[in-house]
C-alpha cells in the first residue's frame, strides 16, 4: 500500500482530516465492519453489468426501441445526460463529504431510491406502461444514484477497514463486486435463458418461476435481481460498519466549503506540470475506456447479433477475464514503469476497438468475407458457434484486460508525478478527471451515430477519445520503471 492511499480513499477532498485518520488507525486485520464495507460493493456492482452493460440496455436497444443503430443513439443520449449531472454534482459532494459528518444516512436514502427505480425496469416491456421518456428517467436516475453511492461508500473505507486493513476490504470490495456479477450472470444463464435451448442434465428443461422468454421476462428480471442484491448487500454496511462522528455544519455549509476546497485543490495542482498533464490527458482516456466497456454490449447485440444467451455467456467470460488486468498492470507497472504501462494499455485498446469495427457475422477484420452457411460450426453447442464469434470474443478478452489494467496503473503513474505531502489534493483532482468529461463519450458516440447511421460510426468516435489521451502521455516526464530514477 503506498504512501498516498490512504488519503485517496477521502474522495475528492483536497483537505483531509488528519485528526480521523490518526484516530482510526489499524492493525492490518479485517475487521467486521470493513467486510461489511466490501460486501456492500458486492451487491452494487451487478447492477452495472447485468443491467447497464450486457443483458437490460441490449435489450432496450434491440427490442424497446426496436433498431439497434437508433438503440445506440437513444442511450449514448441518456449517458450524456448521466455525465453532464455527475460532474456538475459528484465533485462537490465528495468535496463537501468531511464536512457532512455521517454519511450513512445519505447512503440509506441514495440506496432506498435506486432500489425501487432499479426494480421498476422489469416492467420495461413492449406496449407496457413504461414509455422510453419514462424509462429514461428511471435509468438517469439509478445511474446517477450509483455514483453518489460511490462517493459515499468510498469516503467510509478509512471508518470501515482503519488505515491498516483499507488496501485488504478495497481489493476485497472488488473482488466480490467482480464474483456476485458473474454469479448472477451465470445463474441467470442457467435459471432462464438455457432451458429450452438445450437438453443439458443439469440444466432446467424450463425456465425457472415461469418465466416467459416470448415477452422478454429473461432479460427483464435481471432488473429484480439487481436491486434484490442490491438491498441485501447493503444490510451488513448499515448493521456494521461504522459511520462518521456528527460535525454540526449544516449542509448548505457544507456544500459552500467543498467548493472552496475544489478551488484550493486546483489551485495546488496546477503547479506540478507533469502532473497537470497526466491528469488532463487522463480525463480523455479514461473516457474513452468508459465507454468501451459501457457500450459494448448494446454493440454486441447489434452487429454481432447475439441473442440474450450469447451476451450472457459473453460477460461471463468477459467479467472473468477483467481480473487479469490487475495482474497484468502490476507486470507492467513493475518491469516498464506506471507511464509505460498505461501507454500499451491505451494503445492495445485501441488497436482492440480498431479491430472490433472490422468485425461482423459475415465479415473478418474489414477484408474477409465470411459466409456461415458454407462454414460448418466450429462446435455444437448453443452460443459462438461462428469464427467471427470467436474472434469477436477474443478482442473482447484484450479490451477487458488492458481497460481493467489502466485503472490500476493510473493509479499508480499518479503516485510517482506528485509529493506525498499533497497527495490529498492530487487524488481529489484524479476523482475529479475521472468525471469532468463523463459527458464527451456520449455525446460523439451519439453524434458518429447520427451521422452515419451505424453503430461502427458511433463506436469509432471512441478511438479519438483514446488517441488524445495516449498523445497527452508523451508529454509527461516520470513514471518510468523505479530502477531508473524515477519517482
Amino acid at each position: 500500500m503506498t504512501e498516498s492511499a490512504p488519503l485517496e480513499v477521502h474522495g475528492v477532498s483536497a483537505v483531509v482530516d488528519e485528526t480521523m485518520v490518526g484516530e482510526v488507525g489499524g492493525d492490518g486485520k479485517l475487521s467486521l465492519g470493513g467486510a461489511s464495507w466490501s460486501i456492500f460493493q458486492g451487491g452494487r456492482d451487478p447492477f452495472i453489468i447485468l443491467v447497464t452493460i450486457y443483458i437490460f440496455m441490449p435489450y432496450v436497444a434491440a427490442v424497446l426501441v426496436g433498431d439497434p443503430v437508433r438503440g445506440q443513439q437513444v442511450i449514448s443520449s441518456w449517458d450524456q445526460y448521466i455525465g453532464w449531472i455527475v460532474v456538475v454534482t459528484a465533485p462537490f459532494l465528495g468535496a463537501s463529504i468531511d464536512k457532512l459528518g455521517p454519511r450513512k444516512g445519505w447512503l440509506g436514502l441514495a440506496v432506498g431510491l435506486m432500489v425501487p427505480l432499479i426494480a421498476a425496469l422489469w416492467w420495461a416491456k413492449p406496449g407496457g406502461a413504461i414509455t422510453l421518456p419514462i424509462l429514461m428517467l428511471l435509468v438517469i436516475a439509478a445511474r446517477v444514484l450509483f455514483v453518489y453511492t460511490e462517493v459515499l461508500h468510498n469516503s467510509l473505507l478509512v471508518r470501515a477497514a482503519g488505515l491498516g486493513a483499507a488496501h485488504k476490504a478495497s481489493g476485497l470490495a472488488l473482488t466480490l463486486g467482480n464474483s456476485f456479477s458473474v454469479v448472477a450472470l451465470a445463474f441467470t444463464a442457467w435459471a432462464f435463458a438455457l432451458p429450452g435451448k438445450v437438453h443439458w442434465a443439469w440444466v432446467p428443461a424450463s425456465p425457472l418461476f415461469g418465466l416467459n422468454p416470448a415477452t422478454h421476462e429473461p432479460e427483464r428480471v435481471v432488473a429484480l435481481m439487481s436491486a434484490g442484491l442490491l438491498a441485501l448487500g447493503s444490510i451488513p454496511l448499515f448493521l456494521f460498519t461504522p459511520d462518521a462522528p456528527r460535525t454540526g455544519v449544516l449542509m448548505l455549509k457544507a456544500w459552500a466549503a467543498g467548493a472552496g476546497e475544489l478551488a484550493a485543490m486546483l489551485k495546488t495542482v496546477r503547479r506540478y506540470r507533469d502532473a497537470v498533464i497526466y491528469l488532463a490527458s487522463r480525463m480523455f482516456f479514461v473516457d474513452g475506456m468508459n465507454a468501451v466497456l459501457i457500450y459494448a454490449g448494446v454493440y454486441a447485440v447489434g452487429v454481432m447479433k447475439w441473442p440474450p444467451l450469447a451476451m450472457l455467456a459473453y460477460g461471463v467470460l468477459l467479467s472473468v477475464l477483467a481480473a487479469f488486468g490487475g495482474f497484468v498492470a502490476r507486470l507492467l507497472d513493475a518491469g516498464l514503469g506506471p507511464k509505460n504501462a498505461l501507454r500499451i494499455q491505451i494503445f492495445m485498446t485501441i488497436v482492440g476497438l480498431a479491430a472490433m469495427l472490422g468485425i461482423a457475422p459475415d465479415r473478418i477484420l474489414y477484408l474477409w468475407p465470411y459466409d456461415p452457411a458454407a462454414h460448418a460450426p466450429l462446435w455444437n453447442g448453443p452460443v459462438f458457434r461462428q469464427l467471427p464469434d470467436w474472434i469477436f470474443i477474443l478482442i473482447g478478452f484484450s479490451n477487458a484486460v488492458f481497460i481493467s489494467g489502466q485503472y490500476a496503473s493510473s493509479r499508480t503513474l499518479l503516485t510517482r508525478l506528485t509529493p506525498p505531502t499533497q497527495a490529498g489534493a492530487f487524488f481529489g483532482v484524479f476523482a475529479l478527471s475521472g468525471v469532468a468529461t463523463a459527458w464527451l463519450a456520449p455525446t460523439l458516440v451519439n453524434w458518429g451515430t447520427r451521422a452515419t447511421h451505424s453503430q461502427q460510426g458511433g463506436f469509432a468516435t471512441i478511438i479519438l477519445l483514446l488517441a488524445i489521451g495516449l498523445g497527452g502521455l508523451m508529454f509527461v516526464k516520470g513514471g518510468g520503471p523505479a530502477r531508473g530514477g524515477d519517482r
